[in-house]
């Protein structure tokens, strides 16, 4: 056995260190000359610099024994083998003892310093000429030669070396290899031994309980253990960053094909008079997946909505993003106006959106719509199988308006890793069933491997909904729904934002935003500041907000005059008549509260509803003195996340709805019940009184919170479930009996 394995894995080893090592002297010798040249040129530049200024006057003083004596001493060091003082002509004015005579000076003074390698008889020597700052009579300058033959010493040493270092890590190699291949066998061959004598390969008790052997079930605890390792590591790291996702993706799903897809696209081309201008979406689903596309590329597909979006995609409907340093694909797809009232304003956005939010708002389904979800549903998948390059990409759909698209994706590419991450809440079974599609919905999400919310609760809600509508087999402890053969496992991912938020970087200290920001708005440095930013959408609670600046005002009266509310809200869906009567309810009630409270030029509350960059959010969060996010239902609500990230100074309070899915990582905030106006008037009082110290430490809490569960983490995770699904995949599947493979061109 032990020839066996030396002939089988002993001479590759030997043949592959051999050849790195063949290859790699050469490339080491070419580094090594060039690196001790640019030290040979580096160390004349400094012995000519530093010899001038004692020099220059004795040439000036014509000492010849003198210069003599000074070159002498100057060369002492045992690189520098001569210096050549040149005169006008070609004439050597003085040079040392070892001044090799091949070397001579030129008739002409060179303009600037020059560097050249030289063969004489005693071997290379580096030249280097030196004109002075200023001509001293006939002298121009001096020469230096250098000795190089010290290059080919070391080179040979180091070679030397670099062979010994190779043998003998060969030859442990192989004796490492060759051992540990020999016991693995050995123990291989001693189980199957034993099992075989014990009949016990035909045990019931084997993986899946039928007659596969026995040594499968250790190979499956295995991988259950390595699971649980995965997870513990991925739960505990503390530092997750772009590096850390692409380690992921490389290692883990051996650089698996990633493809996005969302309806809100990451970057909008917009036309501004002859000008196209790319724009950054206020969006929380693109704030937490933009990062992660940069940093594991991949493709994105979403829905091409602005302006002068085809005027800048090729003939693919594909470009790179992000403009400034493209790292991915963006592709396309396209829509009419009446598919997007369908799909988007009507069954996502009238429909599911109100479903599954509890703010009171009715949903409506209407067939139409319906028939327009599905086939936008159906276009997204025949991008997605465009796209694809391999048969089996990791595929991630965002939200719910495409909650048909996994068992679409599933028909074109059968051997492809799906996952679904719902970015809204899930609402329970009985909400849920006012959807007269409600299983269709349902059959299409559980055609993916994994289903992700943001909270465990969002998770126990949609398996109560598939227990109540669904002919399917949940087992409530792995979290997991097996329907037409296909397994789905359900998860609670609470997504985040990028650490640290790459905004900052534009942006000067917050005091000095501070004092920007007031500027701008004519406030006093005696004000305080409140913000609120969201989109303009009945969920988020904006009027509940106006209302519980008016109450405050009402308990404690000292604050008029004295505190500005800055009101961001974004235009979102406004051709919904939901939300242009949520806009015309909050100016009206921005105007009453502004009439009841405002004196002079002051106004208590701001309201600027236009879209702000991302850099002038994060100076308002970097200027203000709290942050209310009072949603009446909201899945995470990121902008918590990004007002924490924004204070690196420690400061500023945060006032949070219970609500929100960040409620329940940032419990250092002030939570409140949004619907309950007096509370939420008492949280702003005392965001307002807060000592400094207090601040701090809620501040800091919170902000080591969204470090350790940032985007990346998010993502993480999720990649790592989808890697170890890939890996039973693979086991369970062999090739010879895999799915053939639709494509869609």
């Amino acid at each position: 056995m032990w020839k066996v394995l030396g002939l089988r894995f002993g001479i590759p080893v030997i043949l592959a260190l051999a050849g790195a090592t063949y290859l790699a002297v050469p490339f080491v010798d070419r580094i090594l000359t060039e690196w001790f040249r640019a030290d040979v040129e580096l160390r004349a530049k400094t012995v000519a610099h530093s010899i001038e200024e004692g020099l220059v006057p004795l040439l000036v003083g014509r000492s010849t024994q003198r210069t003599q004596q000074y070159l002498a001493r100057v060369t002492a060091d045992e690189r520098l083998l001569a210096v050549v003082v040149c005169g006008a002509g070609g004439k050597i004015l003085h040079k040392t003892d070892l001044a090799p005579s091949e070397i001579g000076c030129p008739e002409a003074p060179p303009k600037e310093v020059t560097f050249q390698v030289a063969s004489v008889a005693r071997g290379l020597v580096h030249v280097a000429r030196f004109p002075f700052v200023e001509p001293v009579d006939e002298a121009w300058g001096t020469t230096l030669i250098h000795d190089l033959s010290f290059i080919d010493r070391r080179q040979s040493r180091l070679r030397d070396y670099l062979i010994a270092f190779a043998v003998l890590a060969t030859l442990l190699t192989v004796l490492l290899t060759v051992g540990v291949a020999w016991l693995v066998l050995r123990n291989w061959a001693s189980t199957l031994v034993h099992d075989i004598q014990s009949r016990r390969f035909l045990s019931a008790s084997a993986p899946g309980g039928d007659s596969k052997q026995l040594i499968l079930a250790e190979v499956h605890a295995a991988l259950r253990e390595i699971e649980r390792a995965q997870r513990m590591e991925v739960d505990f790291r503390e530092n997750w960053t772009p590096e850390a996702l692409r380690h992921i993706v490389s290692h883990h799903l051996d650089n698996a094909e990633m493809i996005i897809v969302s309806n809100r696209e990451p970057y909008i081309h917009n036309r501004d008079g002859d000008v196209v201008r790319a724009q950054y979406p206020a969006s929380g689903m693109v704030t937490a997946l933009e990062p992660v596309m940069r940093a594991c590329s991949g493709v994105w597909v979403a829905h091409g909505s602005g302006t002068a979006d085809r005027e800048v995609v090729d003939e693919r409907d594909r470009l790179r993003v992000p403009p400034d340093d493209p790292s991915y694909v963006l592709r396309r797809v396209w829509m009419t106006e009446e598919e997007e009232r369908g799909y988007y304003y009507g069954f996502s956005n009238e429909g599911l959106w109100p479903l599954c939010h509890l703010a009171f708002v009715r949903p409506a389904f209407r067939a139409a719509d319906f028939e327009a979800y599905r086939a936008i549903n159906a276009r997204f998948a025949d991008a997605v199988a465009a796209e694809a390059r391999s048969d089996s990409p990791l595929v991630l759909i965002q939200d719910y308006h495409f909650a048909l698209l996994p068992a679409l994706v599933r028909q074109r590419l059968p051997r492809a890793t799906i996952a679904i991450f719902w970015h809204i809440p899930w609402p329970n079974a009985e909400a849920f069933g006012i959807c007269p599609w409600k299983r269709e919905l349902l059959e299409g999400m559980l055609a993916a491997d994994i289903v992700g919310f943001h909270t465990r609760y969002h998770c126990q809600n949609f398996l109560a909904t598939v227990d109540r509508f669904m002919e399917s087999h949940i087992d409530h402890e792995s979290s997991t729904v097996e329907m037409k053969n296909q397994v789905c496992r359900v998860v609670p991912y609470p997504i985040s934002i990028d650490w640290p938020p790459r905004w900052l970087a534009a942006l000067p200290p917050a005091e000095a935003c501070r004092q920007r920001v007031f500027e701008r708005h004519g406030l006093s440095e005696s004000m305080k500041l409140g913000v609120g930013v969201e989109r303009w959408d009945f969920t988020k609670g904006i009027v509940d907000r106006m209302l519980a600046i008016e109450r405050l005002f009402e308990r404690e009266p000292k604050w008029q005059g004295r505190l500005v509310f800055l009101q961001i809200a974004a235009p979102s869906r406004s051709q919904l008549p939901a939300y242009r009567e949520l806009r015309e309810a909050t100016v009206r009630e921005v105007e009453r509260v502004n009439a009841k409270f405002g004196q002079g030029d002051y106004r208590p509350i701001v309201l600027i509803g236009e879209h702000q960059s991302p850099e002038q959010v994060f100076e308002l969060y970097r200027a203000c003195d709290f942050c209310l996010v009072n949603s009446l239902h909201d899945g995470m609500n990121l902008v918590a996340k990004e007002f924490v990230a924004a204070r690196d100074d420690e400061d500023g309070a945060l006032i949070l709805s219970y609500f929100a899915g960040a409620s329940r990582e940032l419990v250092e905030a002030l939570l409140v019940n949004p619907y309950d106006t007096d509370e939420t008037a008492r949280a702003i009082e005392k965001a307002l009184t807060m000592p400094r110290e207090e601040r701090r430490q809620r501040m800091r809490l919170m902000r080591l919170t969204v470090k350790e569960n940032n985007v990346y983490r998010w993502a993480g995770r999720m990649l790592m479930d989808a890697s170890r699904i890939r890996i039973r995949q693979r086991m369970n599947a062999p090739a010879t009996d895999r799915p053939a493979v639709h494509r869609v061109q």
